[in-house]
């Protein structure tokens, strides 16, 4: 076979030629991409209709060119304020993926093609069709895709000589934020792209050629794919697989092999940027330096930001006034009985849980190791405080499993007493309102308008909070009805009799006394729209597992489940693993020693509560919870003592794939 004719477009000004249509008139002119005649094809072999022919369809010549089918990406958190791109100019000098094909004219004249790449997300996606609808699936348009990055150039133009022989066709692109320039994330003319940030995960590319005639039986909305048919997108996929596209008798569709992995993982060394608003007013920057601030390489280029407590008024507690380290003074439970017992009230200090006023005195970035520490700072007589410490991620995302390794502190001494702190890995709204809307809850009313808002709040259609949670600490194990046990006996005030005061925890505590409880919660704002919506405890089935799911009433915003885990295990080794696997249609925790050996600890779906759709910040945290919370803790936060020692925690990775 002759060598194919050869135009490369994409040499001067590449961005423009990624962005407008192209017309060269010798043989080839502009670039392309390509989906299957009448069939869709996830091969690359030579795919063919009467009007012409394309073989060797490659999404991504660029880069990893060792790699054919699977190739591997990390987003690049540099300067990424204003959206993730892939590729970033880090990974490629000019930004942008390249990719190629090769094309023949089957007819006996020159005739005009016409071609577009799309790509879509394939790990964190709703499948296009509905069998039962025999339809697009009503929330396919959610799925993350894209194409040319000016969405009004709709197919590119290319004439091609019936000579008989393949022509190679090279053009670019790249993957962006907001992909579809929605309006919804478009403000004062500014088009925010970090709020849609691109998904992590398994991307999928197809390439569409067609004639001229077939072009006009495209839709306007698949050509530019910001446009809507009746109040919705369309997702191209559906379009050219299941819809309109896969009857077009002269359109080749084809979904490459390759496929391209993209994942975060952010240097935890790299610094942590402190948002001033969230410390109020005027703050103190004493501690500002290289690693933790508000400089401008800082704000720039820090992954982190320190994270700063919601103070719930209903935190204040007549603390016992003791300073003591429960974890290496052998605190007993027999000091915790008699603390509780025999301080007068005008004896115990009010507080309420505190956060840092200080900001950069309690979290450190470290860059020679690429970690962060946090610290809970230890409590001087007189300056009592129970100060609760963590960190935020500063780039949202919309689903992910995010994995993080990490040493948080033992939260029981050698007694299995506990130290009144919780251990939290948990997803968070990104805030911002509209923009960041989850899908609208159609069913008595919707959300629960507000997270504080209490059982009486007004319920709405749209709400943009969101939370998913892993918690660790000292409480019941199993799932709570309204009346339930433990029972606690009520101590006396005989200080000479031992039994009197010194009272043993019920046999359903002891019997996991060194066991800590994982809860894991998704806030879905009580939206009962689920197929099995419920209250009190109900059981969800995963993987020949049983998770007693909980809620409180048909207004409680979140959805519970429980497991027993060694504290030892959880926090005495070097480090350990925690999972939040968020999909569209499930949730699913897990933990381990490695990432290969981890086991689930929690499963929910779209079928017992509403998962959330929109952008997220994982949080991690070691915080003092007021333990009404939790009814039946078998220890009172106002009865533990203060902290006499600084208690870390270490954070040494954070993934998202």
């Amino acid at each position: 076979m002759k060598k194919p004719f050869y135009i490369d477009i994409t040499k001067n000004n590449l961005c423009k030629s990624v962005q407008s249509v192209v017309k060269i008139t010798l043989l080839i002119a502009a670039s392309c991409f390509y989906y299957a005649c009448k069939n869709s094809s996830s091969s690359t072999e030579t795919l063919s209709c009467s009007e012409f022919t394309i073989q060797d369809f490659s999404p991504i010549t660029n880069w990893q060119k060792d790699s054919i089918t699977h190739k591997t990406i990390f987003l690049d958190y540099n300067n990424a304020n204003s959206g993730f791109i892939i590729p970033s100019i880090k990974d490629v000098p000019n930004g942008l993926f390249s990719f190629e094909f090769e094309i023949k004219n089957n007819t006996s004249s020159s005739q005009n093609l016409y071609y577009k790449i799309y790509y879509q997300n394939e790990s964190y996606k709703f499948e296009e069709f509905d069998s039962v609808s025999m339809a697009q699936n009503v929330y396919a348009e959610e799925n993350f895709y894209g194409s040319w990055e000016n969405t009004s150039t709709a197919f590119k133009k290319i004439t091609v000589a019936n000579d008989n022989n393949f022509h190679k066709i090279e053009d670019a692109f790249r993957i962006v934020g907001n992909p579809r320039n929605e309006e919804r994330y478009i403000r004062d003319g500014e088009n925010n792209r970090w709020q849609r940030n691109p998904r992590v995960g398994k991307y999928s590319f197809l390439l569409v050629v067609a004639t001229e005639n077939d072009l006009k039986n495209i839709p306007s909305y698949i050509q530019n794919i910001n446009q809507k048919n009746k109040e919705h997108f369309v997702n191209p996929y559906y379009f050219f697989r299941y819809g309109g596209g896969k009857d077009l008798k002269a359109t080749i569709a084809n979904t490459s092999q390759t496929e391209l992995k993209a994942i975060a993982q952010p240097n935890l060394g790299a610094g942590i940027y402190i948002d001033g608003s969230r410390f109020g007013g005027e703050f103190d920057n004493s501690n500002f330096c290289a690693t933790c601030g508000q400089d401008s390489n800082l704000y720039k280029n820090a992954p982190i930001q320190q994270f700063i407590n919601y103070v719930d008024i209903s935190t204040k507690m007549d603390n016992i006034p003791v300073i003591a380290d429960i974890l290496k003074d052998n605190y007993s439970k027999m000091d915790y009985n008699w603390n509780r017992s025999f301080y007068s009230k005008e004896e115990l200090i009010p507080t309420i849980l505190q956060t840092s006023k200080h900001p950069c005195t309690t979290v450190f970035s470290d860059p020679i190791e690429k970690k962060i520490i946090i610290k809970n700072p230890k409590t001087k007589f007189g300056e009592w405080k129970k100060e609760s410490v963590g960190i935020i991620t500063r780039h949202g995302f919309t689903y992910g499993k995010y994995r993080v390794k990490v040493k948080l502190t033992e939260l029981l001494n050698k007694n299995n007493v506990w130290n009144g702190l919780t251990n939290a890995i948990w997803l968070i709204t990104q805030g911002g309102g509209e923009w960041n809307f989850r899908r609208n809850c159609n069913k008595d009313g919707g959300y629960m308008a507000t997270y504080w808002g209490g059982p009486n709040d007004k319920r709405v259609p749209a709400v943009d909070y969101s939370e998913i949670d892993f918690e660790i600490l000292k409480t019941p194990p199993y799932c709570p009805d309204n009346v339930f046990p433990p029972v606690f006996k009520n101590t006396g005030d005989n200080a000479k009799n031992n039994s009197s005061w010194n009272i043993p925890l019920p046999e359903e505590i002891t019997n996991a006394d060194g066991s800590v409880t994982v809860a894991c919660t998704n806030w879905d704002m009580a939206c009962h729209e689920p197929k099995n919506f419920g209250v009190g405890c109900h059981p969800v089935p995963y993987q020949n597992q049983i998770f007693e799911a909980h809620r409180w009433d048909h207004n409680y915003r979140a959805l519970t489940e429980k497991k027993e885990e060694s504290d030892d295990e959880l926090f005495g080794a070097e480090y350990f693993y925690f999972e939040i696997d968020w999909r569209p249609t499930e949730i699913i925790w897990r933990i381990g020693a490695e990432p290969n050996k981890m086991r689930v600890v929690g499963y929910m779906n779209d079928q017992v509560t509403s998962i959330p759709n929109n952008q997220m910040l994982l949080i991690i945290t070691q915080e003092y919870h007021n333990t009404k919370w939790w009814p039946g803790a078998p220890y009172s936060q106002d009865n533990l003592p203060f902290p006499l020692n600084d208690i870390p925690g270490e954070i040494y990775d954070l993934t998202i794939e």
